[in-house]
Formats: structure tokens, sequence, C-alpha cells
């Protein structure tokens, strides 16, 4: 095969799937109004302001306002459930048109993004175990360490005070991995925003407030530096008329008043209720999988043979392709590809797409060798002697050396196939709902870090196991054929 062939092949796949995949790009919750539609970003683990509920729609106070604001001003629009981190980059690369999720309004994020009038005031509080008994303030802090989100006013609090009281600060991106380590025992305290650790206090998150709220910014909605203006007025506008007509006093005790509904749930009651969003993750991560490894075989294929050919020009433009896509970080990678060539060359990028961009072209890197080591384990005497006996170059390669090779290749093709399907996970960076990035946001909803992380684990292992076991048993029928 040739390789301009193969590439031509290979990019009309790609674009197949940027054409006609576009629309995955994870949207949910969009309002049906007439008018134009805009992409929101958010984080959906950062409960009572954004989470998931049971039924799988996006809730909570930033949810229900924007949904109530949008009624109000006639918007449709579109949530994109990204994480924090991720939604600030998503707004600043024009991924999305704007982003609400408990976002404080900053002099330094004034520097790059517009913010609507604040529509809640925050504040900062003190977060231990519930069993701790032996910390009262900040001087208790002393010499231990401390959880914070990153991205939060509960990271630049802590950041004030760290000196003045002597503690170490240990930053996470979620909070209920900031709350676990801390009952854990790992970190003393945390700092949170108060309404944020008050809802989770009242859903028996496990720990306590011990401390008076501290001063802290208001949350806003924002959109890119001179962007979007019309949009910002209409949240603005809205934002006045539901105040007025009580709506929004209704949306923030409905999920912070004295009658806000407690979870109250059984640990197997729990799992229940949580399979059908862990199954519609794995399903994600089986079809990211798959649809990555097909490509990454391809690509595998294009550059091994070119690693093995005897043109010494595309040997190196190989070797130069395996150096990189080895060489880069997945979630660098993953970044990269999402955040920064669609801010450099101006154009959206699916998260779908980006998502099988990143694997394809890092298992690809791996294939490839897998190809080449495959290939050149062959005794070179076999070839010599085909060739002796007059067989072109291509039909001794074909007929003589890939089908010895194949029976070398498949244990390593195993294993690139379950470590493909481990490295879904970290897109979850880039806010894929895959299998890990579900048990995040049931988790940000229960607080239910042990039973769910289980769960997800034996559903990892029983998936892995069976792929493998099948993928043995094929093994075993090429080796016997």
């Amino acid at each position: 095969m040739k390789t301009t062939k193969v590439s031509f092949f290979v990019l009309s796949l790609i674009l197949l799937l940027v054409t006609g995949l576009s629309g995955w790009s994870g949207d949910a919750n969009a309002n049906s109004n007439s008018g134009k539609t805009y992409v929101i970003g958010t984080d959906i683990t950062f409960a009572p302001f954004e989470y998931q509920d049971e039924n799988g729609d996006y809730v909570g106070i930033d949810m229900d306002l924007l949904d109530a604001i949008a009624k109000d001003q006639n918007f449709n629009y579109q949530i994109k459930a990204l994480g924090f981190n991720a939604a600030v980059q998503a707004l600043e690369s024009n991924q999305v048109d704007g982003v609400i999720a408990g976002m404080s309004i900053t002099d330094e994020r004034k520097q790059k993004f517009d913010f609507s009038e604040h529509y809640y005031e925050s504040g900062v509080v003190m977060g231990i175990s519930a069993n701790n008994d032996t910390v009262k303030s900040y001087e208790d802090l002393r010499g231990k360490k401390v959880a914070v989100k990153t991205g939060t006013e509960g990271y630049s609090f802590a950041e004030s005070i760290a000196s003045k009281y002597g503690f170490t600060i240990v930053p996470f991106d979620d909070s209920s991995q900031m709350y676990d380590d801390v009952k854990t025992g790992n970190s003393i305290a945390c700092f949170e925003d108060e309404p944020v650790l008050r809802f989770g206090t009242n859903q028996n998150n496990g720990l306590k407030i011990v401390t008076k709220k501290e001063d802290g910014a208001s949350y806003g909605f924002a959109v890119s530096k001179g962007k979007n203006q019309e949009f910002l007025k209409m949240f603005n506008d809205g934002l006045v008329n539901i105040k007025a007509n009580g709506e929004f006093k209704r949306i923030t005790e409905k999920y912070l008043g004295e009658n806000a509904v407690v979870a109250n749930q059984g640990r197997w009651e729990l799992v229940q209720k949580s399979l059908p969003a862990l199954f519609k993750g794995l399903g994600n991560t089986l079809l990211y999988t798959i649809i990555s490894l097909f490509f990454a075989f391809i690509i595998g294929l294009i550059f091994g043979f070119m690693k093995v050919g005897q043109n010494k020009f595309l040997r190196g433009v190989a070797t130069v392709f395996v150096d990189i896509f080895r060489g880069i970080p997945l979630i660098v990678l993953a970044f990269f590809i999402y955040f920064g060539i669609p801010q450099a060359m101006g154009f959206t990028m699916p998260m779908f797409l980006a998502a099988i961009l990143t694997l394809s072209l890092n298992a690809g890197a791996y294939v490839t060798e897998i190809i080449r080591g495959g290939i050149q384990s062959i005794d070179r005497g076999q070839m010599e002697a085909a060739r002796s006996l007059g067989l072109p170059y291509r039909k001794a390669m074909i007929k003589i050396v890939i089908p010895q090779a194949i029976r070398v290749m498949i244990p390593s093709f195993i294993n690139q196939m379950v470590i493909t399907l481990k490295d879904t996970s970290i897109l979850s960076v880039i806010g894929l709902v895959e299998l890990t990035q579900s048990g995040k946001i049931v988790i940000a909803r229960t607080f239910a870090s042990f039973d769910i992380w289980l769960t997800v684990a034996i559903m990892y292992l029983i998936v892995i196991i069976t792929l493998t076991k099948i993928a043995d048993y094929l093994e075993v029928r090429v080796r016997r054929g």
C-alpha cells in the first residue's frame, strides 16, 4: 500500500469525523425558547450552584437562575459541563459564549472577562472533619496541611493567611476531593465558599463549619472581554426581573433555605440510583476507546511501515511523529488540542473530536512502535531468502514477514487497548463525560466517595478483564492458525 493513498484515506476519515460528529459536545439542558442559542460553560461538581441530579439533569442555583433568565429574556442556551478551570479556559479560547459556575468577580478576572451584576454574596469559611474537636481557629492550623480548591475564593483566602498561621496549602480540582482529604486526615481543614460548604454539611458530607464567614467576592456571570455584550445585558435585565417577581428568592431558598431537601439514602440505594449514570459513562468510555483505536491503528500502520521502509526521509518523519506524541503527556496534549489550537486558529472544536484526536495520536505513536518492533523481530534472513527466490519486496513483506510479525504484535496490541481504555479517564479534565467523570459528578451530589469509586473500579475491572480474556482467546486462535 502506498503511503500517499493511505494518507488520503486517513484524511478523508478525519474529515468525516469532523463533519459527521461535530454535534457530540456533551451539551444538555438546552432551553427551548426561540432566538439565538448561547453555549454556556459550567462546573457541575459545585453543589448547590451546579450539579447533576439522579435523572441526569443539571440543577442548582446557577442552573435554575440561568433557566429563569432565559425564559424572561427569550434566548436559548446549551450547557457545556467542563469543570471550573476548563470552563474558564474555554471562555478564553472562545469555545463557549459565557460561564456561570459560582465564579467570583475579582480584579484579576476583570482584566480578561466582562461580568454581570453580582447575583450572590459569598464568603469563605473553614471546615474540619465532623469528628475533630481540636481545631477551633486559624491558630490551630500551624504546622498542618489545609486543603483548598483551585480557582476559588477559598484558595485565595488560604494563600493570604498561610504564612501568618504557618500552614501548608494542598490544592484540589474538585470540592469532593478536598472534603475527602480532610475526612481521611491528610489535611486538617479546608477553606470553602460558605454556601457550598453549608450545603455539603446539610447533606452529611462528613464536615462541620468552625469559623465565621470571611468577606469574599460576589458571584457573577462572565463573558469574554468586549464580546457578547447583548447577551450580558439580557442576563442583567433578566436578573433584575426575577429578583423583582420573587423567583430569585424562591431559587436560593430551594437549595439553601430551611426547607431545603436533605439526602438520606442507604449505601446500596445510593449505588443503585447512580448506576444508570455510571453505565452511560461506561458506554462513552468504550465508544471513545473503539473509535480512537481504529484511527490509531491506521496511523500506526502508516508510520510503522514508514519506519521500516527504505526511504530515509520517511523514516525520519515517522521517528519525529513517535517522539512528539509519546513525549507529550496525554493531559497536556488534550489541553493543547481542545483549548490551545482553537484559540490560536480562531475556531471552535467539538469536545468529542478533541478527545478522539488526543487518544488516536497518543495511541498511534505507540502502535507505530509495536508494528515496527514486530516487523523487525522477524529474522532478516527470511526476507533475504524470499528476495533471492525472486519475490518482490512488497509481496515478500505481505506473504512472509507480516503474518509472522502479527503473532508477535498481538500481546502488545492487547496491552495498548487496555491502556487506551484507561487513558479515557484523563480526558475528564476537558469535561469529557466518561466513566471516571460520571463518578465525579455523582460524588459531587452524594459525597459518597468510597461507594462510588469502588463501583467505578469494579466496572473498569470487569470490562478490562472481559476484553483481555476475549483478546487472549483470539491470540490463541491466531497462533494456532
